[in-house]
């Protein structure tokens, strides 16, 4: 098994031992749309080789803020959002359920 995936592995049981707490779960569903699309970007960034870096000057931002974003210390505006998606040459959909 690879590092990577055993880190996985990890962080997967990790999470559904947590999630077995009613509070913890109620409040791991109220931010998962946040993290999915911090996710989401980061997944695309990494599969296409584009460093926090690059991303930030696509986007027209300092790499911090990129940090910030990626690690969840950062509420973003839509019209952030919007210019990374633009940076990664990708369109933002927004929607509700």
């Amino acid at each position: 098994m690879t590092k990577k995936k055993k880190e996985s592995n990890d962080w997967e049981n990790l999470r559904d031992e947590l999630l077995l707490d009613a509070e913890t779960k109620e409040e791991y569903e109220r931010l998962e749309p946040e993290f999915a699309i911090i996710r989401e970007i980061m997944k695309y960034r990494i599969d296409n080789d584009i460093t926090q870096k690059e991303l930030a000057e696509l986007v027209g931002t300092k790499q911090s803020n990129i940090s910030r974003f990626e690690n969840g210390n950062y509420n973003p505006s839509l019209k952030f959002l919007k210019k990374i998606a633009e940076g990664l040459g990708k369109k933002l959909v927004v929607c509700l359920e």
